[in-house]
């Protein structure tokens, strides 16, 4: 029997963002390597002989290191199993989704790639912000805050994502004042609108509204816990106006897709 791997993302949050191509395979797996962020509940849609090995990490606690879990993905498929690697949000945005597909590809190995909702869209969506606002914002960049390293920044340009209408801040939490700090000095007006996102699309979802110069401080004195997304323009001001919704809306009930 052949074996397949399938790079899916999950979306963010709630567990009925997953596309209904992910579902479909999740439910035809033998192995699900999942991450950390992934709703529990769609670990349920997998079948019962199915294994699950948690490959997860957060910051100083790995449960796999990254070529471990590509040497997994790689064995079980070999062994001829179908095998569901699943990842938060987009398997394609700051998920190791390279080294995984070019270590099947170059195995031999068949796979597929299953493009999921990426946080960097539906978390602020879920907060009230869209990421462009015609006459205001025509464009968006999306950065991950581990590019502020404890040394300084990495290579990229600063001026460019200060410079950006709209800039979304994925992994935010953890350099938050530095990366304020930074697009400051590279010129962003310290007023500007700002929204942290912690856990969002999720039923615990809180979203902390202040502008650029005064959001680490605001961070500081409320402790959102991570993840978070990071939202800096004028459209993170519509998140007053537009929040729509409601947590504890989606934290109960039956998912929609019984008959899927």
């Amino acid at each position: 029997m052949t074996g397949k791997a399938y790079l899916v993302g999950a979306g963010p949050g709630r567990a009925d963002l997953i596309t209904v191509r992910g579902l479909s395979v999740l439910r035809q797996a033998d192995a699900v390597l999942y991450d950390r962020l992934i709703a529990a509940s769609l670990l349920d849609e997998a079948p019962p002989h199915a294994e699950r090995i948690f490959v997860g990490k957060r910051p100083g606690c790995h449960a796999f290191r990254q070529d471990g879990i590509t040497e997994t993905l790689v064995r079980l498929v070999r062994s001829g199993l179908q095998v569901v690697r699943l990842k938060g949000g987009d398997p394609g945005v700051f998920a190791h989704l390279a080294e995984e597909a070019a270590a099947l590809a170059a195995a031999g190995l068949p796979f597929e790639i299953v493009p999921g909702v990426s946080s960097a869209l539906a978390v602020p969506l879920h907060a009230g912000i869209p990421l462009t606002w015609r006459g205001v914002a025509s464009a968006f960049t999306v950065v991950s805050g581990h590019e502020v390293t404890p040394h300084g920044c990495s290579g990229i340009s600063w001026a460019l994502l200060a410079a950006s209408p709209t800039l979304v801040v994925l992994m935010a939490l953890e350099r938050l004042a530095q990366v304020c700090d930074y697009l400051i000095a590279a010129g962003r007006n310290p007023e500007t609108p700002a929204a942290l996102i912690s856990r969002g699309a999720s039923a615990d979802q809180r979203v902390l509204r202040a502008t650029l110069v005064t959001l680490p401080a605001r961070q500081q004195a409320t402790q959102l816990p991570p993840p978070a997304v990071l939202v800096v323009g004028e459209v993170a001001a519509l998140a007053d106006r537009l929040a729509w919704y409601d947590p504890a809306q989606f934290s109960t009930g039956p998912m929609l897709w019984d008959e899927l």
